[in-house]
């Protein structure tokens, strides 16, 4: 399986959830963007699981964003994905900054978090974060059950 990098783009009708160790969090009315790395032996067949887990909602939270995909109050929209085996997660991280929420699934490095709030979709910013980085994004469209 290919290695890459992925955004998670779920929208919400804001809510406060528990998300693990990092308590209750209030998430506002929107979009959020999730920022992860598949980098690892089944590649980006973790963006499948991701999927899998926002429609079944049938595995406890392992990940801080699988809180939000468990949630039926959050709607998997889309992912954005590219091929790469360089460790450009945080890169697009930084690059998506604004909105963050503190400490969300950042615990691997040093980043204040890999969640995003924005109030509309953040579709042509995710693409063009990717393409800052020379990859060639892929938008995978999310069909809610």
């Amino acid at each position: 399986m290919d290695k890459g990098i992925y955004c998670l783009v779920l929208k919400n009708p804001g809510r406060i959830i528990r998300v693990g160790a990092l308590g209750n969090l209030t998430f506002r009315r929107g979009w959020h963007i999730y920022v992860g790395s598949a980098l690892g032996s089944a590649g980006l067949q973790r963006l499948c699981r991701h999927i899998s887990l926002a429609h079944l909602r049938d595995k406890r939270p392992k990940w801080h964003v699988d809180y939000l995909l468990t949630n039926s109050d959050f709607s998997l929209r889309y992912a954005v994905c590219s091929v790469t085996v360089d460790r450009l997660e945080c890169g697009i991280a930084r690059e998506l900054a604004q909105g963050g929420i503190p400490k969300f699934g950042c615990s691997d490095c040093l980043c204040t978090s890999h969640l995003f709030y924005r109030q509309h979709n953040p579709q042509e910013e995710i693409l063009a974060a990717f393409r800052h980085f020379r990859l060639e994004p892929v938008t995978k469209t999310i069909m809610n059950p």
